[in-house]
C-alpha cells in the first residue's frame, strides 16, 4: 500500500510527482532543518528548464519529513524558501537565545488541541452567564 499512497496522497510527504519533478530539474540539496525537512534549490529560466546559469530565477522547494504541514518549517528556512535572502540560513544565524524554546507543531484539529473549560469535547458544561447581562426582547423600552 506505501507506492499506493505516495502515488495519490499529498498530506503525508511528498508524492511521487514531487520527487520525479526534483529529480527531473536537478534539485540541488541545500539543508535539513532540526525536524528533518529536506530543502533544494534549482536554476530555472523564463521557460521553466533547469540551467547552470546563476543569472536566471531560482526555485526553492521543501519536502516534508512526515505530514506536509507548513507550520513545521523554522522561520530562517521560511525566509529562504521566500527569497528573503540568498544564502542558506546556517550562514547567517545569530546564536540562539537562552529565553527561546523549541518548536511545537499545530496542535489544531488533534486530539491534542486545546479545549477551553466547558467544551463539548472535554465534556464540561459550559458556565451560565452571570453578571450584568440581560437578554433583548422586542418591544422592550430601550
Amino acid at each position: 500500500m506505501g507506492i499506493l499512497m505516495k502515488i495519490f496522497t499529498w498530506w503525508d510527504g511528498a508524492t511521487i510527482g514531487t520527487h520525479l519533478w526534483a529529480a527531473r530539474a536537478k534539485g540541488e540539496h541545500v539543508g535539513t532543518d532540526a525536524a528533518g525537512n529536506k530543502y533544494y534549490r534549482a536554476a530555472t529560466t523564463h521557460t521553466g528548464r533547469p540551467t547552470g546559469s546563476y543569472t536566471s530565477r531560482e526555485k526553492r522547494w521543501v519536502i516534508y519529513a512526515g505530514a506536509n504541514d507548513a507550520s513545521r518549517v523554522p522561520s530562517e528556512w521560511h525566509g529562504w524558501l521566500h527569497g528573503t535572502y540568498d544564502d542558506v540560513p546556517e550562514s547567517h544565524l545569530p546564536p540562539a537565545k537562552i529565553w527561546e524554546v523549541d518548536y511545537t507543531p499545530n496542535a489544531t484539529g488533534t486530539a491534542a488541541a486545546y479545549r477551553p473549560q466547558g467544551a463539548l469535547e472535554r465534556g464540561g458544561v459550559r458556565a451560565k452567564a452571570v453578571g450584568d447581562y440581560e437578554a433583548w426582547t422586542p418591544g422592550s423600552a430601550d
